[in-house]
């Protein structure tokens, strides 16, 4: 995800705002910074952009869940179901506030599966969390029918789909809250940093204090005195990073005009091509189009294309095989390995993962490629990349 791939003279204008300060931390050192806020700046920029209320960046999209399932409440014997299919830190989170990951099937979607979610509630269910994987999103209007229908939470992971929506309305914005990853491989960069978003103030509240140790930043330009109504950690992102972001947010749209062109361009050179059919993308016109997703007929012929696309000189993601993103190369949360012992009722539950399978995930993750979409080709380049596409998947099929 490409936003690293347009950095320019936006960019160095906002950090050398904050370099000429010296003031590189978001909060206090009122006078030094003179008027300069960077960070405030972003949450406001956030706001506007994704129509809600509130937003509170963190140091990356991890810290951003945590804070989030930390101010929804979400802790110790509560269940979060969540998909086979998504990054590490998803379950990371999860793991951090003492909660149980729940994995359930994808479907074609390559997000939650309804019914399988539908499938795995229990007593102590607290929260549906939808990750919205490579730039698309889930069947939300399922996923938040079943929530109301049980009276559950909905966190929504969009770390992977900055700038997608849903039906016209943002992603993140939809459920309980939101949360994104502005690292250096994501839609907008701020080279590190994460964000949730949330229209309910309680939640913002919380996410606020508990991203910097627990301050109720009440105290005015004193941070000593502040008050502290519950625990926190240092999640606070810099004044540095939330500047990169601030110029990246403003190129936002142009951004996905760029991916989304590029996207059309390759999926047509794949149209037609037996045996080739694509991801089922719950609302096209959302899709942020950072990826183009196909499926073959089978896992051999995908991993075959795979090495044939690569072999062309192209990128290529087959998620089966990658150690990063599908439960099946989990080995570490399969085994509990952890520097740190789990609460006993915790690790029995994730005891079930060292045998655990999920065959209807595997029938889709493993026919499944995607091809990542970039912002920096010229149009002879992304009509030479279609077309060498094309050739790789064709001379498997």
């Amino acid at each position: 995800m490409p936003g690293f791939e347009l950095f320019g003279a936006e960019e160095k204008k906002e950090v050398n705002d904050v370099l000429e300060t010296g003031i590189y931390m978001r909060y206090g050192f009122d006078g030094p910074r003179k008027g300069i806020w960077k960070a405030k700046e972003l949450e406001q920029a956030l706001c506007e952009r994704f129509n809600v209320k509130y937003a509170q960046l963190t140091s990356s999209g991890t810290t951003a869940l945590t804070t989030a399932m930390a101010a929804l409440g979400l802790g110790a014997g509560d269940e979060v179901i969540m998909p086979t299919f998504t990054f590490v830190a998803s379950f990371e989170a999860v793991l951090s506030v003492g909660a149980t990951p729940v994995l359930v099937d994808v479907d074609d979607t390559l997000t939650l599966a309804p019914e399988a979610v539908k499938a795995a509630i229990t007593p102590n269910t607290k929260a549906i969390m939808p990750v919205h994987m490579c730039g698309s999103m889930a069947d939300l209007d399922a996923l938040m029918a079943i929530c109301k229908e049980h009276n559950l939470l909905l966190l929504e992971d969009a770390c992977q789909s900055t700038g997608a929506s849903y039906k016209g309305r943002a992603l993140g914005s939809i459920g309980h809250a939101g949360t994104f990853s502005f690292d250096f491989v994501k839609t907008i960069t701020c080279a590190e940093g994460g964000a949730v978003i949330t229209n309910d103030e309680d939640v913002y509240t919380k996410c606020d204090a508990y991203s910097d140790h627990g301050h109720d930043h009440l105290g005015g330009a004193d941070r000593g005195a502040d008050g502290h109504p519950h625990l926190g950690y240092n999640f606070r992102i810099s004044e540095l990073h939330a500047a990169v972001g601030l110029a990246q947010i403003r190129k936002l749209d142009k951004f996905l005009a760029i991916l989304r062109n590029n996207k059309e361009i390759l999926k047509a050179a794949l149209e037609g091509v037996p045996g080739v059919t694509f991801r089922r993308i719950p609302d096209p016109e959302g899709d942020s189009c950072t990826f183009l997703t196909f499926f073959l007929p089978d896992l051999e012929t995908a991993r075959v294309a795979t090495k044939a696309i690569k072999a062309a000189g192209l990128p290529a993601f087959h998620w089966f095989d990658n150690n990063w993103h599908y439960f099946r190369k989990w080995d570490h949360l399969k085994t509990v390995s952890s520097l740190t012992r789990f609460a006993a009722p915790l690790a029995e539950a994730l005891a079930q993962y060292k045998t655990k399978e999920f065959p209807a995930s595997d029938a889709i993750i493993g026919r499944c490629i995607s091809f990542p979409i970039s912002l920096a080709w010229t149009d002879e380049e992304l009509r030479e990349r279609a077309a060498k596409l094309a050739a790789a998947v064709k001379s498997v099929l």
